[in-house]
């Protein structure tokens, strides 16, 4: 089956799934149908249904990574609890998120998991916990000896656990925090012949843990799809024998996601985001490009920066049409990875689906240097 064919089918299951779920937990009752309709216009919203149910939402979805086959599976359980009794002078704050996660795609990448977000407003705690297992089958991209790219695949099995907890430090919501990770990977190159050189005999069976501090300050006015608010955030994490893993190194981050309504129905959109690393840093966990038309691990260095911007246009109250476009820069001193400048941008279009958390969903169309893809949104693409 040829790409485009994968995708044209892929977008058909997705336009059905959206299609029926204003019958798909009511068939046959009328009052749970009723709870899909929004009091204001009477179109399909599930910001009702969710609060009835205790928050909750099977969400179906089709995946459309392009580093995982382009196409797959998955089922994501999603419960959202709004804060009751939230003081005064707290501004916005977000629901309990509390998701599932069930998913498998065409290239045999398979992964389950569990993870919550929630929040204590009146003490200024946050805090997010999530664990899971993944077997995935993932390229990466080298430059040989012979001063060619290759790409490279690999199975990656491993089994990760994440804790964080952030405490409320200046009146305008400044959080100083700090989060830990621990997984046991395991990996296999997916080739005839030798090991790649540049894969170290203990990255195949390593255990990684990663303890960070971090300084988080949050003024949007959704956590999902935001009209208005800045987000930013700069991390330093670090990995030794003392924090459980079997390498030593540091990574630095920061990242910014800027939302400007220029006007009644235009959101202008900006992101930043700079990762670098210091140390004996596995292939695997180089930091990447993270951006619409490029695959997951495409280009990796030492350091990346990114910048994008995207432009929401609100047709009316329910129906948005995006544009998006970015640039991204890795920078390397391995004689593996090579520094790349690459440019990516496309568009796409957003369906307000649940108008009490200002939550929207769409379809992207994206295209890069080598490639290109679509992506099922489900918030915003930003969002991490």
């Amino acid at each position: 089956m040829t790409k485009y064919k994968q995708s044209r089918r892929s977008f058909f299951v997705l336009s059905v799934l959206i299609m029926m779920m204003g019958t798909l937990y009511g068939q046959g009752k009328k009052k749970d149908r009723s709870l899909m309709k929004d009091t204001l216009d009477g179109k399909l919203d599930v910001s009702r249904y969710m609060i009835d149910a205790k928050g909750f939402l099977p969400v179906p979805f089709v995946v459309t990574e392009p580093a995982l086959g382009n196409l797959g599976l998955a089922i994501a359980p999603l419960f959202l609890t709004p804060k009751e009794n939230v003081p005064k002078d707290a501004g916005y704050v977000a629901p309990d998120v509390t998701a599932g996660l069930a998913m498998y795609t065409a290239n045999g990448s398979w992964v389950l998991g569990v993870g919550r977000m929630g929040s204590i407003p009146k003490k200024g705690i946050k805090y997010r916990l999530g664990g899971g297992y993944a077997n995935v089958n993932l390229n990466f991209y080298r430059t040989l000896p012979n001063e060619k790219e290759a790409k490279i695949e690999f199975n990656m099995q491993s089994l990760p656990v994440f804790g964080s907890i952030s405490k409320k430090i200046t009146r305008n919501g400044i959080y100083l925090g700090i989060q830990y990770s621990f997984a046991q990977v395991n990996i296999k190159p997916i080739i005839s012949g030798d090991i790649p050189e540049f894969v170290k005999p203990k990255e195949l069976d390593s255990k990684i843990g990663t303890l960070g501090s971090f300084v988080d300050w949050d003024t949007r006015n959704s956590i999902f799809t935001p009209d208005k608010g800045l987000r930013s955030q700069l991390l330093f994490t670090l990995n030794d024998s003392w924090t459980g893993s079997d390498y030593s190194y540091q990574k630095l981050g920061l990242l910014m996601n800027w939302f400007v309504p220029l006007q009644r129905n235009w959101v202008s959109g900006l992101r930043f985001e700079w990762q670098k690393v210091y140390g004996d840093v596995p292939f695997f966990l180089l930091p990447g490009l993270t951006m619409r038309g490029i695959p997951v691990a495409r280009y990796q260095g030492d350091a990346v920066l990114m910048a994008e911007t995207e432009q929401r246009y609100d047709i009316n109250t329910r129906w948005s049409i995006v544009g998006f476009a970015g640039y991204g820069k890795t920078f390397s001193n391995s004689n593996y990875v090579e520094p790349k400048n690459i440019v990516s941008g496309g568009a796409g279009f957003r369906y307000l689906l649940a108008r009490a958390f200002k939550l929207r969903t769409g379809i992207d169309v994206a295209v890069g240097p080598d490639s290109w893809g679509w992506y099922i949104v489900f918030g915003h693409n930003w969002n991490r």
